[in-house]
């Protein structure tokens, strides 16, 4: 077998949840045994969320691809062994029955890391909190403090069609995310 020094990506497994903290824990690990030269990129895929709590933008980081951490290595000699060995990792990706981890196909890389980049570059996701049929109540405006049911969503306003009963008679608002909450 020859031994060369071309770095491949590779996928690890991993606890989902923990992706984060078993990148830093991998790299300082192969820091602290000196085979740094062997890893040139770990990335834990992320995009940017937001999400409406208590009536106020929440921006928080999300895995994209929960489970799973991409590394571009070369993958010789014990690397494999202590990457496994960190806490939380279950392993590696597509591996064979002998353990011999098996890279990513070139087209997969750059289709993994063209996601990547349209992740860094793409402005902020938003979730929508809200589900049509649900009851909210109005916290701002005019009508504050009615309640109501929700007719229609509209993503790109960012706006809500709620059926709101007053005096009697159902009346459609159009109002924004950050002018209801959920009851």
């Amino acid at each position: 077998m020859v031994e060369t020094t071309e770095k491949k990506w590779y996928v690890i497994r991993a606890v989902s949840g923990k992706e984060s903290k078993i990148k830093d824990y991998i790299m300082s690990e192969i820091t602290r045994l000196g085979f740094e030269s062997y890893i040139e990129d770990i990335l834990v895929p992320t995009e940017k969320v937001i999400q409406i709590r208590n009536g106020k933008k929440v921006s928080k980081e999300k895995v994209y691809f929960p489970g799973y951490i991409m590394i571009k290595a070369n993958l010789i000699g014990e690397i494999p062994h202590i990457i496994k060995s960190v806490t939380n990792v279950i392993g590696f990706l597509g591996e064979t029955k002998r353990g011999e981890p098996i890279p990513l196909r070139k087209s997969e890389v750059n289709r993994m890391l063209g996601k990547v980049d349209e992740l860094a570059l793409n402005k902020e996701h938003a979730v929508i909190p809200f589900i049509i049929g649900e009851t909210i109540k109005v916290i701002d405006g005019p009508f504050n403090g009615f309640t109501g049911n929700i007719e229609n969503i509209n993503e790109e306003k960012r706006k809500l069609e709620v059926m709101v009963k007053i005096f009697g008679r159902k009346t459609p608002l159009e109002l924004s995310y950050m002018q209801v909450e959920k009851i």
